[in-house]
């Protein structure tokens, strides 16, 4: 059936994920356009039909957004992450509007999975309304089965790629764009030489991580894990207590000074793209050194998590995704910022020393119904950066984006009044 809808693109994940996307709604008959603010933004549309370039100062951004909806007759606007200031307003006027926004994020079930959402994802997805006892209700009426994750993860180096290709378009290639305004605090030349790095030392920096992780491994001593987030994602910017990541690591190794046993050792573990813009192994170590622990305090780059935290005693975050990874162990875990998974059932609410002296043990049961309930409506399977995982992707998310419904409006229950439970760990 040939639709009629108006799609209007805005900035994506680095990569070809949104011309594709754009494409394949072109199929059902569909409209699209797309905004572009630089030259990485032009580079990955790849010519494609419906290109708007924006040249002016984001000061009238509003009111050429606002021109857009009212002259292409707009529908639908179609964007990754809802907190950088041109997406916020979109989504402002959108909403002021009556227009659907389709909101692309990193999957809250990384890496196997996609988040697709309606209005705001992260602390404004519509997960932050939605209690436990809800999702599990209405499971208990659907028959749908858990979606399949790819075959393997195969993303990182893409993504990177990607990355560093993207900022070096906006470095050589931007003339068309002299107002274009990065919304993160780092210079695009800085960070385009730290994705570069990044590429290149690849090899060396997994090297370091193989030897570091041995020597965790060969310590016999029990450990708890601080998950460490790149300072300019959204998800820490927009909806973290902190100002930046040194003042996370302050605070755990502080509550961890004073509530942990003193045979017990601390392991701060980097996220995965950090690209070395923080000096993050000099803070964790002033921090260690002015608490007399810094021989019980580990700093760890990036890579895969699993390798450590199966042994984890438990682990700490602002509200990072991997959070999930923690409790789908059964590892307890205590966070700080807005998250889709910070709920009473399985975060816990204790003091930071109380925390790390004697952890709650997340109520398995409960996770087991939210991951299920995430499966079988936002997390979609496939990804942004790889071949294989945007062919798996786009057979799934179009329909999602032509459906009347949010991925959640379908299998929402009405609210009870249960209180949850935790537990103790003995």
């Amino acid at each position: 059936m040939k639709t009629s809808r108006a799609f209007l693109f805005l900035q994506g994940p680095h990569g070809p994920f949104f011309r594709q996307l754009a494409n394949m709604l072109r199929k059902t008959g569909a409209q699209v356009w797309r905004v572009g603010f630089n030259a990485g933004d032009a580079a990955f549309w790849g010519g494609a039909a419906g290109y708007i370039p924006f040249q002016a100062a984001l000061e009238s951004w509003p009111d050429t957004l606002a021109s857009l909806l009212r002259e292409r007759q707009i529908t639908d606007i179609v964007l990754y992450g809802d907190t950088r200031p041109l997406h916020a307003q979109a989504v402002q006027q959108a909403k002021a509007a009556g227009i659907r926004v389709h909101v692309f994020e990193e999957g809250y079930m990384r890496p196997y999975w996609v988040t697709y959402e309606r209005d705001g994802s992260n602390g404004h997805s519509q997960l932050m309304h939605i209690s436990v006892t809800d999702m599990k209700n209405r499971l208990a009426q659907s028959d749908g089965d858990m979606a399949t994750p790819p075959a393997q993860w195969g993303d990182m180096r893409q993504h990177i790629f990607y990355g560093a290709a993207y900022h070096w378009f906006i470095m050589f290639k931007n003339r068309r764009y002299p107002a274009f305004r990065t919304h993160r605090a780092l210079p695009v030349h800085r960070e385009a030489l730290l994705y570069t790095k990044r590429l290149i030392l690849m090899p060396f920096l997994a090297l370091e991580r193989m030897w570091k992780t041995r020597q965790i491994k060969a310590g016999g001593y029990p450990y708890h894990i601080a998950l460490l987030q790149l300072a300019h994602d959204a998800s820490f910017q927009a909806h973290s207590p902190f100002e930046d990541m040194n003042a996370f690591i302050a605070l755990t190794i502080d509550g961890f000074a004073k509530g942990a046993p003193l045979h017990h050792h601390l392991i701060l573990k980097a996220h995965p793209l950090e690209n070395g813009q923080s000096p993050l192994r000099k803070m964790i170590r002033d921090h260690a050194d002015a608490h007399g622990i810094a021989d019980r305090v580990h700093y760890v780059r990036g890579g895969k998590l699993a390798q450590v935290l199966g042994e984890a005693r438990s682990a700490v975050t602002v509200n990072s995704t991997a959070g999930q990874q923690a409790l789908w162990r059964g590892i307890p875990l205590k966070s700080f910022g807005t998250a889709v998974y910070n709920k009473p059932e399985f975060v816990s609410d204790q003091s930071l020393p109380a925390f790390f002296a004697n952890p709650y043990r997340p109520d398995a049961q409960a996770y087991r119904d939210y991951r299920q309930f995430l499966l079988e409506t936002s997390q979609v399977p496939g990804g942004f950066y790889s071949s294989a995982g945007r062919k798996q992707l786009l057979r799934q998310v179009i329909d999602m984006m032509l459906r009347p419904d949010t991925p959640y409006d379908a299998i929402i229950s009405k609210p009870s009044t249960q209180q949850p439970t935790m537990r103790v760990v003995n």
